[in-house]
């Protein structure tokens, strides 16, 4: 009986199909397709988003001249006084301050703008 057993399971052997062997490259795939992946959502979630800011920042600076009224990143409420390379002289109330460009955050209102409407 045990002549047969074996000889059923050599008849059995014979008959599946060879071992493959994986090719390691998949596996290396398998690990850089996600991470790939992931580093592109990264890219247009986190960083492209602040490019945008930096860029729409710079260009409002670029465009603040005498007139305008600003917000200062620490609340300050101004009107621009004079603009320099980088800093702008702003005047808030009976004070006068000379600040860098990059303080500036917001301008409210645009010097034209306010002559235009009146």
């Amino acid at each position: 009986m045990s002549f047969v057993g074996n000889f059923a399971l050599l008849i059995l052997a014979a008959d599946a199909p060879p071992a493959t062997v994986q090719d390691p490259r998949a596996g290396v795939l398998g690990f850089l397709g996600p991470m790939v992946f992931m580093i592109v959502i990264m890219y247009v979630l986190m960083i492209r988003p602040n490019q945008k800011k930096a860029r729409d920042h710079a260009d409002l600076l670029k465009a603040l001249k005498s007139g305008d009224k600003v917000i200062t990143s620490s609340g300050i409420l101004a009107t621009v006084v004079s603009v320099k390379d980088k800093s702008v002289t702003i005047r808030s109330g009976d004070t006068k301050l000379e600040l860098l460009k990059s303080a500036i955050t917001e301008v409210t209102e645009r010097s034209g703008t306010a002559a235009a409407a009146s």
